[in-house]
């Protein structure tokens, strides 16, 4: 079962009519627009929530919801992480991924070795890092550079690398 992919975090409530200011979690930030449904994980459990309203404020946006009417109700949600589901994520141009799409992926190199799980993406100023765990539990710290990533097919949840020369030494 797929987990819901996380757009935002609410930091807390603005105003009195149930307004909260949001930092965007997203390189999509248009996702917050009127209509959208989004749910709250507030730890322990969820709420559906629908944007009746949202504007930008700085580094962060003021949101209006549908569900929530009050500065208590909007204070309360302080902490909150927005999330959609998988399938609603914005798409991204061909050869471009979603950090959760690969995450869990099997790492093999072009020869056929079996490397380990993709369980994390470091990001960089010159690229990402892809941190593959192998069964052993050692990490082996990949650059996720095209040239060095001949196939990553997050259907078949398979990634194969062409290993720089003394990687695993």
């Amino acid at each position: 079962m797929l987990k819901r992919v996380t757009v935002g975090k609410i930091r807390t409530a603005h105003g009195i009519r149930g307004e909260v200011k949001v930092e965007p979690l997203t390189d999509f930030p248009q996702r917050f627009r009127p209509g959208i449904r989004l749910f709250i994980d507030q730890g322990q459990g969820e709420r559906a929530v629908t944007i009746e309203k949202a504007r930008p404020h700085g580094p962060l946006l003021l949101v209006k919801f549908k569900e929530i009417q009050g500065r208590e109700e909007a204070l309360a949600l302080r902490g909150c992480l927005l999330q959609v589901e998988p399938w609603e994520v914005e798409p991204l141009p061909e050869d471009h991924y979603y950090i959760f799409q690969l995450i869990g992926c099997l790492v093999y190199t072009v020869e056929g070795e079996y490397l380990g799980i993709l369980t994390e993406v470091l990001r960089t100023r010159a690229h990402d890092v892809y941190v593959v765990t192998s069964p052993e539990g050692k990490e082996i710290l990949l650059p996720a550079r095209k040239e060095l990533l001949p196939l990553i097919d997050v259907a078949r949840r398979r990634i194969e690398v062409i290993l720089p020369p003394g990687l695993l030494e």
